[in-house]
């Protein structure tokens, strides 16, 4: 995964993670004619694509173009025969697109409001030796970490994993964040500053330059299992940030000027620890949780317990809580990614891309949000 935890966004902690540029917001551009099957609603609670607010305006040929990378996925039958069609078929303009959608899929609303904040692949400096600015060793994945998958021993727990290190034959916890930042680390991956690898920590995957210019590509490699918490909330009640600017941006931006042991101590306040390793940078985006490369504003973090990997869904996002953000996020996205973070059925994570115009809008994503799934019809 990214963040995630391979980010929880930035805006994620104000809540305590391609070469095609992110769809823009809903309202930009001609709104197209309507088009596509009439769609009948059936049981309790049940939508057309009519009544999702958005629809018309939607980039049906592009969203169907992110479904097809990520729908291999799947592992429902129905889903993974829509798939088939999709990258069969190939429909080859916007109407085309959005008839097979309706054709293939109904909406199904998510009970009850949550949240939508977003995350991206970031770029930082970073050096192969210590110094006194990039004094933080980006660490990898510990021999004494280990992972279980619950659903192993018992089906109803798809999703849950314990994070731990035996001791006398038992699995306890991993230690915290202030734990393994006190323990030396004798073979790092990087050196980076502080603040650059916290939030690298909550996107969970990026891109290191280095002096000469080499890129080399820090993906997710495991986690302390211990949960994530956000810095923004205490910071507002410490009076170290204002109430109405908790943006990422705002947060690094603290650090960096706090940098020491001031800074350390915030940060511990998160006790999750994010472990890496390093790969060759193709250029690409990053890759998620599914194993695939994540469209650009095209895919979503989702809880693995409540969502599975390669769905798609119909995000209506507004009422932005932060300065400068898009005001809806109106389209449909495909569950490529999970995170620390991100709990709960109407709860999701949107991938903005790579580098600082990605960032900057991560940054603003906190929106209420209602969730879509679309559900193969038959």
């Amino acid at each position: 995964m990214l963040r995630h935890g391979l980010v929880a966004a930035f805006a994620l902690l104000a809540l305590a993670a391609c070469t095609t540029a992110p769809p823009p917001p809903v309202g930009a551009g001609p709104i197209p004619p309507p088009v596509g099957l009439p769609v009948t609603p059936t049981g309790p609670g049940a939508v057309s694509f009519s009544d999702l607010a958005g629809w018309s305006q939607e980039d049906h040929l592009g969203a169907l173009d992110a479904f097809r990378q990520g729908c291999g996925v799947a592992k429902d039958p129905a889903l993974a025969e829509v798939c088939r069609k999709a990258r069969a078929e190939r429909p080859g303009n916007d109407d085309d697109a959005r008839r097979f959608i309706e054709a293939n899929f109904r909406p199904e609303p998510v009970p009850g409001q949550g949240l939508l904040t977003a995350y991206f692949a970031p770029e930082y400096e970073a050096r192969m030796s210590r110094s006194a600015e990039f004094s933080a060793p980006m660490r990898g994945k510990p021999d004494d970490l280990v992972t279980l998958d619950l659903a192993q021993f018992d089906p109803g727990l798809v999703g849950k994993k314990v994070t731990g290190e035996i001791e006398g034959g038992q699995v306890q916890p991993y230690p915290d964040r202030a734990a393994i930042e006190a323990t030396p680390e004798t073979r790092p991956l990087a050196w980076m500053r502080p603040e650059d690898l916290f939030f690298l920590q909550i996107q969970g995957s990026g891109i290191l330059v280095m002096p000469d210019g080499r890129r080399v590509r820090a993906a997710f490699a495991a986690h302390n299992g211990r949960p994530f918490v956000g810095i923004a909330t205490p910071m507002r009640e410490k009076g170290l940030l204002p109430d109405n600017n908790t943006s990422g941006d705002a947060i690094r931006g603290w650090l960096a000027d706090h940098r020491g042991p001031e800074a350390d101590a915030i940060m511990q306040l998160n006790p999750r620890y994010v472990f890496f390793q390093t790969l060759p940078d193709d250029g690409g985006q990053a890759v998620g949780a599914a194993g695939i490369p994540l469209p650009a504003g095209r895919a979503i973090a989702v809880d693995a317990s409540k969502h599975a990997l390669g769905e798609l869904y119909w995000l209506d996002a507004g009422a932005p809580k932060l300065a400068g953000a898009f005001p809806t996020y109106r389209r449909l996205a495909v569950a490529l990614d999970v995170g620390g973070a991100i709990k709960g059925d109407v709860r999701a994570d949107l991938y903005t891309g790579t580098g600082p115009a990605a960032g900057a809008e991560a940054g603003r994503v906190r929106h209420d949000l209602r969730l879509y799934r679309l559900v193969p019809r038959g």
